[in-house]
C-alpha cells in the first residue's frame, strides 16, 4: 500500500512526498514532522492525532479529511483545501493558512494561536469549543479572511488581526448551554471588519479597535466596549 511504503521510507529519511496521492489514506498517531507533501491529494484522509509540525502542505487537497488532535504547528497550509475538513482539537500554532478554502470546516478546540490566516475562506466555519477546550485564535493575523456566517462562539480572539475581515452574520456571542462563556475580542484589531448583521451578545471587545468597521444590523447587547475604539475612531463613552 502507499502508504505503508511512505512511512517506510520516511523511516528510511526520506522527506520529500509531493504530489502523491494518498486519497482516504490512514495516517493516524506516527510521526511525519518535517515532511513535504506540497500538492498532495489527502481529500478524506484519516489523520488523526498525526505529528505533521513544521511540515509543508501548500496547495494540499486536505477536503472532508479528519483531523482530531492534529499536530500542525509552524505547518505550511497556505492555499490548502481543508473544505468540510473535521480539525476538532488540532494544534495549529504558528501555522500558514494564507489563503486556504476552510469553507464549512469544523475547528472546534482547535488551537490556532499566532496562525496567519491572511485571506483565507472561512464561510460557516464552526469555531466553537469542544466539551473541555475553546478554540483559540489569539494573535491570529485574520487579515481579509471571510468569516461570514461562521460561529465563532465563546471562541478567543485576545489581539487578533481581523482587519478588513468580513464577518457578516456571523455568531460571537456568549455561549448558551451552561457554559455562558463570552467571545473574548479583547485588544483585537477589528478596523475596516464587516460586522454587519453579526452577534455579538455579551462579547468582551475591551480596548479593541473598531475604527471604520460595519456594524449595520449587528447585536450589541451586554457587549463590553471599555475603551473601544468605535467606527468613527472615538473611545466608546457609556450612555
Amino acid at each position: 500500500m502507499v502508504t505503508e511504503r511512505i512511512l517506510a521510507e520516511y523511516a528510511l529519511g526520506k522527506r520529500d512526498f509531493s504530489q502523491t496521492s494518498l486519497r482516504e489514506a490512514e495516517l493516524i498517531n506516527v510521526d511525519l514532522s518535517h515532511i513535504d507533501l506540497t500538492a498532495v491529494d489527502l481529500r478524506q484522509a484519516r489523520l488523526g492525532k498525526t505529528n505533521f509540525s513544521h511540515s509543508c502542505l501548500r496547495s494540499a487537497d486536505l477536503s472532508e479529511s479528519i483531523l482530531w488532535g492534529t499536530d500542525l504547528s509552524d505547518v505550511d497550509l497556505s492555499q490548502a483545501t481543508l473544505r468540510e475538513a473535521d480539525l476538532s482539537g488540532a494544534i495549529l500554532t504558528k501555522a500558514n493558512l494564507e489563503q486556504t478554502n476552510l469553507v464549512k470546516a469544523i475547528l472546534e478546540g482547535a488551537n490556532f494561536t499566532s496562525a496567519r490566516l491572511c485571506h483565507a475562506l472561512m464561510i460557516e466555519v464552526d469555531l466553537s469549543p469542544t466539551s473541555d477546550c475553546r478554540t483559540n485564535l489569539s494573535q491570529a493575523d485574520l487579515s481579509y479572511a471571510n468569516l461570514s456566517y461562521a460561529n465563532l462562539s465563546m471562541t478567543l480572539l485576545y489581539q487578533a488581526k481581523l482587519d478588513n475581515a468580513w464577518l457578516c452574520r456571523a455568531n460571537l456571542s456568549t455561549g448558551s448551554s451552561g457554559k455562558n462563556l463570552p467571545t473574548d475580542l479583547t485588544e483585537a484589531s477589528l478596523r475596516n471588519a464587516d460586522l454587519s448583521y453579526a452577534n455579538l451578545t455579551g462579547a468582551i471587545l475591551h480596548r479593541a479597535d473598531l475604527t471604520g468597521a460595519d456594524l449595520t444590523g449587528a447585536v450589541l447587547t451586554d457587549v463590553n466596549f471599555e475603551q473601544t475604539i468605535m467606527p468613527d475612531g472615538n473611545i466608546y463613552q457609556p450612555q
